[in-house]
């Protein structure tokens, strides 16, 4: 006996991933459209385009499922979830996105396109005009995105801080922190934002010019800045502001929109408080940064989260470096 037209297709190896790949392509589309600089109408950090992107995916991926049978409350978080991880990855192979963006992101966009899934599966279920619907989420962006432009970003200027105890004097530390040079991958390597994609870093050398104590940062890909001594009582305190120039950041070393200094995000300074105990030094890391973002509220404590490990980071080579001097010349 001949089964039904309708089952061989739906039985076809490709039927069930359409509503998936349409989807994503959905959200690369967008993500096209959304291609100005930092500040400008259809820049891609824009409220506009983070919230409304991974909504359309969902529902994209919900509405075409819907169309071929009747899907399970799973499904409408299940798929959107997929389809939105695809839609991150698929940027990332068509090389518009880079993989810092790409882990920061993949939270964000999976849960807002879950919402948009189980948003659809409910207009599916309840209404006769789903279609409708797909239509209203795809123009949000688009108008949203000339009109955004105009809004004044909110910014958050916070602090992160880490203390350890070193086993070596004060003046030891002090040195290594004035001249960290040959800096290894297993050394620092296993921070949090250099296995997300920031070039390592590979030296922190002081010089005396002109313009007072400066201390030339290097990274790979060719990235540098210099740390400028704003405050310092030697072997007690020091404080250090940055200072980026036009090529600090050469093409692809990072993703533009999370450049240091850029017009999201900024590292204001890092002071460093050295305090005796007993043989040993506890030294206090603190940073202040920069968050600007009309989504603040989740980009703010990632930015916490990945500065605080930083500086666990920082603090943990120092440590080494000097005790290790320190035992050197024991």
């Amino acid at each position: 006996m001949n089964e039904p037209a309708e089952e061989r297709i739906e039985r076809l190896p490709f039927s069930k991933w359409w509503p998936l790949l349409a989807g994503v392509l959905a959200g690369i589309a967008l993500r096209l459209a959304f291609w100005g600089p930092p500040g400008r109408a259809y820049a891609p950090m824009m409220a506009s385009f983070i919230y409304f992107t991974p909504l359309l995916v969902g529902a994209i991926t919900v509405y075409l499922a819907e169309r071929e049978k009747r899907r399970s409350w799973s499904y409408y978080f299940l798929a959107p979830f997929v389809a939105n991880v695809l839609f991150v990855l698929g940027t990332m192979l068509i090389m518009i996105e880079g993989l810092i963006c790409a882990v920061v992101i993949v939270p964000l966009f999976a849960t807002f396109g879950m919402l948009g899934g189980v948003i659809m599966g409910i207009v599916c279920r309840a209404t006769n005009w789903p279609r409708q619907a797909v239509y209203s989420i795809a123009v949000l962006p688009l108008v949203l995105g000339s009109l955004e432009a105009g809004l004044p970003l909110p910014e958050r200027v916070r602090s992160i801080e880490r203390t350890i105890v070193v086993d070596a004097p004060a003046k030891s530390i002090w040195t290594n922190i004035l001249n960290a040079r040959d800096i290894r991958p297993d050394e620092v390597g296993h921070a949090w934002v250099y296995r997300i994609g920031v070039p390592l870093t590979l030296a922190g050398v002081t010089s005396q010019t002109p313009e007072g104590t400066l201390r030339r940062v290097t990274m790979g890909k060719g990235v540098y800045f210099d740390q400028v001594l704003a405050e310092s009582l030697e072997n007690r305190y020091m404080r250090w502001t940055y200072r980026f120039y036009e090529d600090s950041f050469p093409p692809h070393a990072l993703d533009d929109h999370v450049k240091i200094g850029g017009h999201y995000f900024d590292v204001k300074d890092t002071s460093y408080t050295f305090t005796p105990r007993g043989d040993a030094t506890e030294v206090k890391m603190l940073i202040h940064y920069r968050v600007s973002t009309q989504f603040n509220w989740y980009a703010e404590p990632v930015a916490q989260g990945l500065l605080g490990n930083l500086e666990e980071v920082v603090l943990e080579f120092y440590r080494r470096r000097s005790e290790s001097a320190t035992a050197g010349t024991g």
